[in-house]
């Protein structure tokens, strides 16, 4: 592993923010004007020689700078790629209690969210990772997670739930994915019941929750994202090329990763709040209705070597897939299972 960098969001007790986060953070409240220079120093208890040193530093990081006379600077250039204390200046105020780690190499998000939760770390955080060696999916399917500008995440969680009270958290957590690249891109994703992301068919992400489970209680809890944001159409492997987009080919431009990553945070954050609240049941169903793509189209649900075909028809309280047989009568149930889409439908 290398390239481990950890900040704090908020932190009980707090850390001070850097200098070059509180210098991003000056700036981005200020955007498109300008912040004078000496308004920064005032703000930071140092000399106008030493605000330029750390501007410096940011603009080694890929950072760059507009500066104009008698009125100061701004924001020109962001780094394309990831970087932990922008995120954090987006982030700034809406965001409490929880930590960030972004690491340039992982063997998974999830994985490493795990190890630190089994050796003690305070919850709720998140790691994020550039690249994953040994990314997954659901039914331990390998998910290509190359450092090609896409999104690897983990949220860690200490619930105080009962494991029946969970069924329906990755159904309400992809809702609010879908509702924040809705908002965020301004294009229409839709959820395959229970994990992945699609855009017409074509996987844009996918979720994987796991848990560690006392008798009667959830001991630990993580979720986790792998979203394809900038990746070109051309680097899929040859597997993939057919059934896999990212966000940046539905609106043919590429996304600031930084920005999208701070709005998938505090969205995240909030819907675990909802659940752990209760609050989510008032909007669970029409979310997932907005955004389903299996209702009303004939399925195939193999589950325990068993296949059963028939028209979705949308998921009952607890989460589980319902499918109607062509035949009629009650819907078949599916806590689990794995779901095709027949042709022509």
């Amino acid at each position: 592993m290398r390239g481990r960098s950890l900040i704090s969001i908020v932190a009980a007790p707090a850390p001070s923010p850097s200098t070059e986060l509180v210098i991003l953070r000056e700036l981005l409240a200020r955007e498109p004007g300008f912040m004078s220079g000496a308004t920064l120093a005032t703000k930071l208890g140092l000399s106008r020689v030493a605000v330029w040193q750390h501007m410096e530093k940011l603009r080694a990081q890929g950072f760059a700078f507009e500066a104009a006379r008698a009125r100061g600077y701004r924001i020109a250039q962001r780094p394309a790629g990831l970087h932990a204390q922008f995120i954090l200046a987006h982030l700034h105020g809406r965001v409490r209690d929880a930590s960030l780690t972004l690491l340039d190499e992982v063997d998974s998000t999830n994985d490493e969210a795990a190890r630190q939760l089994a050796a003690g770390r305070a919850a709720p955080f998140i790691i994020l990772a550039r690249r994953q060696t040994r990314g997954r999916g659901r039914l331990g399917r390998t998910w290509h997670s190359e450092a090609n500008g896409n999104l690897y995440a983990s949220f860690a969680f200490r619930p105080t739930l009962a494991p029946p009270d969970m069924t329906t958290f990755t159904l309400w957590m992809g809702v609010n994915v879908c509702e924040l690249i809705a908002n965020f891109c301004r294009v229409s994703p839709g959820i395959k019941w229970p994990n992945d992301l699609l855009f017409a068919e074509r996987k844009a992400g996918g979720m994987l929750t796991e848990a560690r489970i006392d008798a009667d209680q959830i001991r630990d809890l993580v979720f986790g994202l792998g979203l394809n944001l900038n990746s070109p159409a051309g680097a899929w492997p040859a597997d993939l090329a057919r059934h896999a987009t990212s966000l940046a080919e539905q609106v043919a431009a590429p996304l600031d990763a930084n920005r999208f990553t701070a709005a998938l945070i505090g969205r995240v954050m909030l819907a675990y709040t909802q659940f752990v609240d209760g609050d989510y049941r008032k909007t669970f169903a029409d979310l997932w209705n907005r955004h389903d793509v299996l209702r009303g189209r004939t399925v195939t649900v193999l589950q325990a070597g068993k296949r059963f075909t028939g028209t979705a028809a949308g998921v009952d309280d607890a989460g589980s897939l319902l499918v109607r047989a062509a035949g009629g009568g009650r819907p078949g149930r599916f806590h689990a299972g794995e779901v095709t889409l027949e042709k022509g439908t």
